[in-house]
């Protein structure tokens, strides 16, 4: 969140005026990474818990009919952990750009990311059509 604030000082000038959209791609920003990192807050607890409930249970979760489902459980809670963790390095790395004027541009094509998808997904880096292109390719690899 600093990043967005020190590029707003920056911008701001003299007479303290702020393009717009900078002040609502800094917004943007702010407000999803203050849910990632709840959520973030969220998972480790339940994770937390479910190590702690799995601690008094039997330790074969094979023959254990709650072991299984706590094994779930905490499977997919690690894996939404990674994923948050994810979201949040890719929000800081936009955070930098947005820092760095270059936010808003496309990594691909150098083209400009309309504010509409920019407001949807803040930390995107590329416009919707590289980002299918890109998609397509990476499903083609599977």
């Amino acid at each position: 969140m600093a990043l967005g604030l020190q590029h707003l000082e920056r911008v701001c000038g003299d007479n303290g005026a702020v393009p717009d959209i900078e002040v609502t791609y800094a917004d943007a920003l702010s407000d999803r990474v203050a849910r990632a990192e709840s959520q973030r807050a969220a998972l480790t607890a339940a994770i937390e818990e479910t190590r702690a409930a799995r601690s008094l249970m039997f330790a074969d979760d094979e023959h254990d009919p709650d072991g299984s489902t706590a094994s779930l459980d905490q499977a997919r809670d690690v894996a939404l952990l990674e994923q948050t963790e994810r979201t949040l390095s890719e929000l800081a790395e936009a955070q930098r750009r947005l820092a760095s004027g270059t936010y808003g541009r496309c990594e691909l094509c150098g083209g400009t990311i309309p504010s509409e998808r920019m407001l949807a997904r803040p930390e995107t880096r590329r416009c919707v059509v590289c980002a299918a292109t890109e998609e397509g390719r990476r499903r083609g690899r599977s």
